[in-house]
């Protein structure tokens, strides 16, 4: 048993009653809490959790950044890890991220595009819109990260609630770390591979999601303090 002191993996989920047992049989051996969040008319992914030792969060409001905002908000430990229902994401990162956090980084990055990391999951369309809004990041908001779009992070939960976290979808992804910079917290990143998901949809539109996330980041520049 892989022993992880003051961790919770909060896990949005949405139609994932194929992947998320499997990931939470990859899981079972960590010993840190998990908290599923999810829609209350989601039965099936309700259903096939009836086996496992996690705590289960009907969510309140719609949309994958209001999951990870719900599970947030209640969490009890020191430190929590958004973590993907899908099975991309690779649990053996952890250890690593929460080394860092230990050595005093409020917020640990887990990246597809440092050395030693890579996807199987994306796309030429996901990889290019994910350079340009890195880039816009570093521009706009001197964001030194290589991986602006990816939702695998670990940080300290109170810090996390300092954000005020308030974007319902996907836009989470750029909100955090642009918040996290405004706020002057420390973070850093550490190389990841992501694993091509194990069942389901692709929740995220890329034309869709991508315009929005855009218009989101322009807004946090030009209004956002």
């Amino acid at each position: 048993m892989r022993i992880i002191k003051n961790l919770t993996l909060v896990i949005p989920a949405k139609n994932e009653e194929y992947s998320l047992p499997k990931v939470l049989n990859e899981i079972k051996f960590f010993k840190c809490k998990k908290i599923i969040v999810l829609g209350k008319s989601d039965l099936k992914t309700i259903k096939s959790l009836n086996n496992f030792d996690c705590k289960i969060i009907k969510q309140e409001n719609s949309g994958y950044g209001n999951a990870i905002i719900e599970g947030i908000n209640k969490t009890k430990t020191k430190y929590v890890c958004i973590f993907n229902a899908d099975g991309s994401f690779d649990p053996k990162y952890l250890s690593s991220m929460l080394k860092k956090s230990i050595q005093g980084f409020n917020f640990i990055f887990a990246s597809r595009y440092l050395k030693h990391a890579g996807s199987d999951d994306d796309t030429f369309l996901t990889l290019i819109g994910n350079k340009i809004f890195t880039f816009i990041g570093r521009i706009f908001f001197k964001l030194k990260l290589s991986d602006i779009l990816f939702t695998f992070i670990l940080g300290e939960t109170q810090k996390f609630r300092n954000l005020k976290l308030k974007s319902k979808d996907f836009r989470l992804c750029v909100e955090i770390p642009i918040k996290i910079v405004k706020k002057k917290f420390s973070y850093t990143e550490v190389p990841s591979f992501e694993r091509g998901r194990w069942g389901g949809k692709k929740k995220v539109n890329e034309f869709k999601d991508g315009f929005l996330i855009l218009f989101a980041m322009l807004k946090f520049f030009f209004i956002i303090k």
